[in-house]
């Protein structure tokens, strides 16, 4: 970082130097949005979001809840544990996302956005009805301070971008200009859109408050339509909806966050959490389990219409979910390793044994959307990406890759059987049914949090380790509470453990976060396999770069083969679907669901309560 405002003369003598030739930089007039690509869906008239009911009820109070505690109630300082809806329902940002298209962002704190066409800057302007909870404007100053104070203090995943900003400064009422470093090249052009992300707090509550420590008390003051109320540490959090909130009549908030109280408790584990929803202290869970979700249907509460159980469709990728192992460890650094255990999970099983065989297979990150790479080679504009780096790259990343498939028993022979050779190749021999490699047994632990997964999860694992035992492979399964799980995660302290990772039709710089080098051994990354790619590294930056879809999606695709065939993770099924079982009372607009279904901005962000079930 090399200044928070450009000299005096800096921008002078430029705008001089291109009159002076005729020429002006070119650029695009403020705008009330930004989309990633092409141009937004919603003009500056729009009246409301099109999954959002303009003329939805206010009212009610709905019980959402976690499994496992909190210890604090920031959500952008590097310690504790916060309940993980606060940072969306009580913290806004300069522009609000739009869930039904791939990457468009629209005017929230800031009321226009401009940049130019190579996206080295991007200026807004606030809206000057904008104010904090306690009633004060939001100034530039808060929001040059919250861009600084997070990217220098805040929590990790702030960090990167504030490297990537060279300038950030005032250049009128109400206005903020940031230029990006143009030092190692053109800047992603997804930066622009995350500068618009950013969260912005008061500056003046944290003049005599170290905002790092995440004490308790020290609850940051938002804009957004929600604050905290009160809370009982470990056990409940409750939510008011600001009736002075200063957005209320914008576009982008019609219709969305109808509730008058949300109520967060939290739960020991996710039986005693499905047991408080059947007695009727919670309003809606969600379902992971297809089998348990048909099961639901038994219910007194949903046959009687106290309970309705809806399934929300999506069209985002599947994602990743599943036993993300760790090449930190060996023997995880070698990829034989890793592919024989992919290849001794017998998913076929597993799945049918666990969900009636309702959810199909992950087959890749991006799998279930146009991002994801096609089966069989790469085509010849992937190849030429990928090509550089075809050294580096695994069997299966340029001529095909597919998950290994059983024929569905028990016994899952043929894949045993290949797991049995590919350890061999690594050197590893059974020796009084012990698998071993100069005369050390391998034996792995894995690492499950106590949260909605962890019964499933502990389920797929028991089956696993009996699978691993006939490989001469000692699984021990460990699962602990969140924070205890949160400190072993951020320190790596696993060979296994379960991780899910969703993937939007637009990925970005996050994506550095999760499979870049520098996350490898830096703690508290959500790089958790150790990935060390420059394959990888270089399908993202061809991705960041892209002006046209058509590239934008080879690099992707180039992308989502280095990473599956990288065999880093054991997949699982996908989350297709997202199956929510609620109080009748509560309701959403059925007829225009978002593009990206039961994400972030759906529950309980566009639903109301009613007076009949």
């Amino acid at each position: 970082m090399r200044s928070l405002c450009f000299p005096p003369l800096r921008g002078l003598s430029y705008s001089i130097a291109f009159i002076s030739l005729g020429i002006l930089p070119a650029q695009a007039d403020p705008d009330h949005a930004i989309a990633m690509y092409g141009e937004p869906a919603l003009g500056p008239g729009f009246t409301a979001l099109p999954y959002a009911n303009p003329d939805a009820p206010k009212g009610g109070r709905v019980t959402t809840a976690n499994v496992g505690g909190f210890d604090s109630l920031n959500p952008f300082a590097p310690k504790g544990t916060p309940p993980w809806q606060l940072r969306a329902l009580a913290y806004e940002s300069l522009l609000g996302r739009s869930w039904d298209e791939p990457f468009t962002l629209y005017g929230l704190l800031a009321e226009t956005v401009e940049t130019d066409e190579a996206r080295t800057w991007v200026e807004f302007t606030l809206n000057p009805k904008a104010a904090f909870s306690d009633g004060t404007p939001v100034t530039t100053e808060d929001v040059i301070w919250s861009f600084q104070t997070l990217g220098t203090r805040g929590h990790l995943r702030y960090r990167d971008f504030w490297t990537r900003i060279e300038t950030i400064e005032e250049t009128g009422p109400g206005k903020v200009r940031i230029t990006f470093d143009t030092s190692n090249g053109p800047p992603d052009r997804d930066l622009v859109l995350l500068a618009g992300l950013r969260p912005i707090l008061k500056k003046a509550q944290w003049e005599n408050a170290v905002f790092e420590d995440g004490a308790i008390e020290d609850i940051p003051i938002g804009t957004a339509p929600y604050v905290v109320d009160s809370y009982d540490i470990g056990r409940q959090v409750i939510l008011r909806r600001d009736p002075d909130y200063w957005g209320r009549d914008l576009p982008f908030r019609r219709g969305t966050n109808n509730f008058d109280e949300i109520r967060i408790d939290f739960y020991g584990d996710d039986a005693v959490m499905k047991e408080a929803f059947k007695a009727g202290e919670i309003s809606y869970i969600r379902e992971f389990n297809a089998e348990r979700w048909a099961e639901m249907a038994n219910l007194p509460a949903v046959q009687s219409g106290d309970i309705v159980r809806s399934t929300i469709p999506s069209g985002q990728p599947s994602g990743i979910a599943g036993f993300v192992m760790n090449t930190r460890n060996a023997p995880l650094d070698d990829w034989r390793v890793r592919d024989a255990l992919i290849h001794a999970f017998n998913f076929e099983y597993i799945n049918d044994t666990l969900t009636g065989g309702r959810q199909p297979r992950i087959t890749s990150y991006f799998s279930g959307s146009e991002l994801g790479m096609k089966p069989g080679p790469a085509t010849e504009a992937e190849r030429a990406l990928l090509a550089p780096y075809e050294d580096s790259l695994l069997p299966g990343a340029l001529d095909g890759y597919t998950l290994p498939a059983s024929d569905g028993s028990r016994r899952n022979r043929d894949n045993i059987r290949k797991a049995v050779d590919l350890l061999a190749e690594a050197g590893w021999q059974v020796v009084d049914g012990v698998l071993q490699k100069d005369g050390e047994p391998l034996t792995l632990t894995v690492l499950l949090q106590q949260d909605a997964l962890v019964q499933q999860a502990t389920a797929m694992m028991d089956i696993y380790a009996r699978a691993l035992e006939r490989l001469g492979i000692t699984l021990n399964v460990q699962s602990v509470d969140s924070a205890q799980y949160n400190i072993r995660e951020a320190n790596y302290d696993f060979d296994l453990t379960f991780m899910r990772r969703s993937l939007s039709l637009s990925p970005g710089a996050e994506q550095y976060f999760y499979w870049g080098a520098e996350g490898a051994d830096q703690p508290g990354s959500r790089n958790l396999m150790g990935m060390n790619s420059p394959a990888a590294e270089a399908m993202i930056r061809a991705m960041l770069a892209a002006t046209e879809h058509e590239d934008f999606v080879t690099a992707v695709r180039a992308l989502d083969r280095v990473l599956i065939s990288g065999r880093y993770v054991i997949p699982i099924h996908q989350y297709s679907e997202g199956r929510i079982a609620h109080d009748a009372r509560l309701t959403y607009p059925k007829d225009r669901l978002p593009l990206y279904g039961d994400g972030v901005g759906f529950l309980p962000e566009v639903w109301w309560m009613t007076e009949e079930k």
